[in-house]
């Protein structure tokens, strides 16, 4: 189930500055560091163009970089965090964009999507897939983190099988992986 936009970007206004502190020291949040690794193995050719979707602060875009990806984009939904992330100087272009609805950007724009924490308490729901599907070319690759509290609650299982059924997507993995000091789901689709 999706939150409503205006009070996520409210929450996060006053989280932006000290949400790293809080998320990687504060709560062992490894989300990112676990989401890049698992593109690194599916997609190890660094010259890729690559989505950070809901990029929060950067911290998944500082990951990738790490591992050589230079050609990374980013969006999220609160401007604030996208200061933030400005400041890491790992992402090309930066923009604010709501999952919860058309993003605005054209089909198969990227070979690779990273979305870690935005599948998570009253944020995007499961249907935010389809645009990550729509804008990764076939055959690139989707990695997404889906916090345990939700997937169930939200039957994302049953969305993703239903989105491999109508031939869009492949799903690779479902698997349990660390998050903070709760686990996730980390989800790989394949764009058909």
């Amino acid at each position: 189930m999706s939150g409503d936009p205006e009070e996520t970007r409210d929450a996060y206004k006053d989280w932006a500055e000290n949400y790293d502190d809080d998320t990687v020291e504060g709560m062992g949040y490894v989300a990112p560091a676990v989401a890049s690794d698992k593109l690194r193995a599916l997609l190890p050719d660094t010259s890729i163009r690559i989505l950070d979707a809901g990029c929060g602060t950067g911290l998944a875009g500082v990951e990738l970089n790490k591992r050589g990806y230079q050609n990374v984009d980013g969006m999220d939904l609160s401007p604030d965090m996208l200061t933030v992330a400005r400041r890491k100087e790992v992402y090309d272009d930066l923009r604010e964009a709501d999952m919860t609805e058309t993003l605005d950007y054209p089909d198969n724009a990227y070979d690779a999507i990273i979305c870690v924490g935005a599948f998570t308490h009253a944020h995007v729901g499961p249907k935010g897939f389809d645009e990550l599907v729509r804008i990764t070319r076939p055959g690139g690759g989707i990695v997404a983190t889906v916090h345990e509290d939700v997937w169930d609650e939200d039957k994302y299982a049953d969305y993703l099988k239903k989105l491999e059924a109508s031939g869009k997507a492949k799903i690779r993995e479902a698997d349990e992986a660390d998050y903070h000091v709760h686990k996730c789901r980390l989800v790989v689709l394949e764009p058909v």
